[in-house]
């Protein structure tokens, strides 16, 4: 039996995480497999695809920075990737058609599920910092677990007013600055931006306008606690950090390769959290 081939393409790709998470799982569950990195510039984009298609791989992930020109060349896109206005990965079935899909949201979802057992997104007003990638896959996953109202808060009002216009929902838009005001009464509040990553600035918000029941989760896992999850875990609020959304995610693209759902362990965690 052939070797199963699957790998993340993106530009730089060098410091992904998924080798480490999907070659964990292929030899967890004795798949006779190799998951890699393939670095590609925009410009060789088509000439990679058809060279793993050749080469009889059987998916592969999508990143920066083709997550949305990776549409061009797919023969079926799912209603959750096009809500999301990007790809994150993709299937090569077996007469050579290449399905794209998005697991961010999917990801998100799980990840809250197994992190706040007790939360139930129906009927909920959750709160969306950032407008970017993360946040579309995130918001279309809000809107389809039932949330009553999603308010994003975001820096350009254009990119939040084409996020509402392609996931379709009932949004309210919040200017940056109005970020504390948003979380009145909130149930979920969500960091979908960069700020708190290792690098980057911290984010700076106040929780003391959240419900108390509320849950708190950040799409950052390098640091795996940021500020804003301390702050939250400090106030007695329930939180899902960014390393278990990312595995989850990830097993959601695993499952569309392999046909079943990958556990999610501890030792995994561990293992990527290094």
């Amino acid at each position: 039996m052939t070797q199963k081939r699957a790998a993340v393409i993106g530009f730089p790709v060098k410091h992904s995480k998924s080798p480490l998470i999907h070659n964990y799982w292929m030899e967890k569950y004795k798949i006779d497999g190799l998951y890699e990195t393939v670095e590609v510039s925009a410009e060789n984009l088509q000439l990679a695809v058809q060279k793993m298609v050749s080469e009889g791989f059987c998916g592969f992930n999508v990143t920066v920075p083709h997550k949305v020109s990776v549409f061009n060349l797919l023969d079926e896109i799912s209603d959750t990737a096009k809500k999301a206005g990007a790809v994150n990965t993709v299937v090569i079935r077996n007469d050579k058609t290449l399905f794209g899909d998005n697991t961010d949201g999917f990801g998100f979802v799980a990840n809250v599920k197994e992190s706040c057992p007790d939360f139930d997104f129906t009927g909920k007003t959750a709160v969306v910092l950032g407008s970017g990638g993360a946040s579309r896959g995130i918001c279309a996953a809000l809107s389809k677990e039932g949330c009553k109202e999603i308010r994003l808060v975001c820096r350009s009002k254009e990119k939040g007013e084409a996020l509402v216009r392609d996931v379709g929902g009932n949004f309210v838009i919040y200017e940056w600055i109005n970020r504390e005001k948003a979380l009145t009464g909130a149930d979920l509040l969500v960091n979908a931006t960069t700020l708190g990553m290792d690098g980057f600035d911290g984010l700076d918000i106040s929780l003391d306008s959240l419900n108390t029941a509320a849950a708190v989760a950040d799409a950052v896992y390098v640091p795996l606690e940021t500020k804003l999850l301390k702050q939250a875990r400090e106030k007695g609020f329930k939180t899902a950090d960014g390393l278990g959304m990312l595995l989850h995610q990830a097993a959601g693209a695993f499952k569309l390769w392999f046909g079943f759902y990958p556990d999610v362990t501890d030792e995994l965690r561990r293992i990527v959290s290094k």
